[in-house]
């Protein structure tokens, strides 16, 4: 406290001498795709019949069996307690033998942590693995969450850029180039959001080969694994290189094979002194994930698989619709996923120009033309590190995906 010249007490303000938030958080951008599927919600609250392309989300409910298990659960005292942070040791037992399974290795539960959805996985992992002024080689296009949570981890992300000429793929030889002496961690996602786009095995094990090499850590989300078309399959990379076990984490989920968004259940796999260093990050940040939610989980994992493949096949179906129609509006290029449910045109042939009176210039301005005057929601590529591209998410009806292109369409072609 301090006095001015009449000696009136004069209190400091805290708040004059620095900024209210801190620069950690304060620098954090908003999820791009959570911002347009909430704007395109609002807008249909108000009357407005706004299409979404937006969220990935399936439209489907959550397989019956599953929220049966649930309501047992519930019923079921033993839930209403505390339990391990870890996981259940049922879901992470029945996790474990899944991950044996796709991998070929003997994946033991200590080595699974089950998470309050697969963002906490992202960010433990990071949080886990990294310390400031490592450097992450971030294939682009890109998930809007990985690079937030690299920064949090004190890090910093190198964009590796792969555009639709190369199926969003990036080659090794472009790895290489971007990579340097502090280069700690390699993030793949395939399949990919927000591409669609899948590695094949033999980009897999290149890939995989590289990043061994060069003692470099693999993170692999795999959330979209069960979701690939065409015959196209899913590679892990622990299957293809299966010496990068000791530099390699495994992101997953529930929420996008099995229609479980809201269920919030997630996991890593990896070396047990990664899991259990993240463990005890967690303990302090969220404990254990929702018990039902984990029974819910364990449900999926051990139930019928008839459901997932339904709605598998009906993904395929939208999928091959929207790229049928999306490549007849002007000024796109359409590459075809083979993965997740995602598609994710080029428009740069749709920029330059006037659009009902607005000048449009990038894909940030095309994505608020076509919402403001079709009513439709996409995703900006620049949300992605890709500008010059939408991403349209077809996990919706068959008909409001007709409608909703048709729009575009009709709007471009003015």
């Amino acid at each position: 406290m301090t006095t001015d010249d009449s000696s009136t007490p004069v209190t400091s303000n805290p708040d004059s001498e620095r900024a209210r938030i801190s620069q950690r958080v304060g620098a954090i951008q908003p999820s791009a795709t959570l911002a347009v599927d909430a704007t395109a919600k609002a807008l249909k609250a108000a009357g407005r019949p706004v299409i979404g392309f937006g969220a990935g989300e399936p439209d489907f409910p959550t397989p019956q069996h599953i929220v049966d298990a649930a309501i047992e659960a519930a019923q079921d005292p033993s839930t209403h307690r505390y339990s391990a942070t870890g996981g259940l040791p049922e879901l992470r037992s029945a996790l474990a033998e899944a991950f044996s399974s796709t991998t070929g290795l003997e994946i033991e539960p200590a080595q699974v942590l089950v998470t309050n959805g697969g963002k906490q996985a992202v960010f433990q992992t990071f949080a886990t693995l990294l310390d400031p002024g490592d450097e992450v080689l971030l294939p682009a296009p890109y998930w809007t969450t990985y690079p937030e949570a690299i920064r949090q981890a004190g890090a910093v992300e190198v964009p590796v850029l792969a555009g639709a000429d190369q199926g969003y793929i990036p080659t090794v030889d472009q790895l290489e180039e971007a990579r340097t002496e502090r280069t700690r961690v390699l993030v793949l996602c395939s399949p990919s959001n927000p591409t669609g786009a899948v590695l094949t095995p033999e980009q897999v094990a290149e890939i995989g080969r590289w990043a061994l090499e060069h003692g470099i850590w693999v993170v692999t989300d795999e959330i979209y694994h069960a979701l690939t078309y065409e015959g196209m399959p899913f590679t892990s990379v622990l299957k293809a290189v299966p010496e990068l076990a000791e530099t390699t984490v495994l992101l997953g989920g529930v929420a996008k094979s099995f229609a479980m968004t809201g269920w919030r259940v997630g996991w890593m796999v990896g070396p047990a002194d990664v899991i259990k260093a993240a463990g005890n990050l967690q303990s302090h940040l969220t404990s254990h994930v929702n018990n039902i939610a984990q029974r819910a989980a364990l449900a999926a994992l051990t139930g019928p698989s008839e459901p997932v493949e339904q709605m598998r096949e009906a993904f395929d179906r939208r999928r091959r619709l929207i790229v049928e129609k999306l490549s007849a509006v002007p000024g796109f290029t359409v590459p075809t996923p083979t993965g997740a449910f995602y598609v994710f045109p080029d428009v740069s042939g749709a920029l330059g120009r006037e659009i009902r009176g607005k000048k449009v210039t990038t894909s940030t301005e095309l994505a608020t033309v076509i919402l403001e005057e079709a009513e439709v929601a996409a995703v900006p590529g620049e949300a992605f590190g890709a500008p010059g591209h939408l991403r349209f998410s077809y996990a919706l009806a068959d008909d409001d995906i007709v409608e909703g292109i048709d729009r575009v369409a009709a709007l471009l072609s003015e």
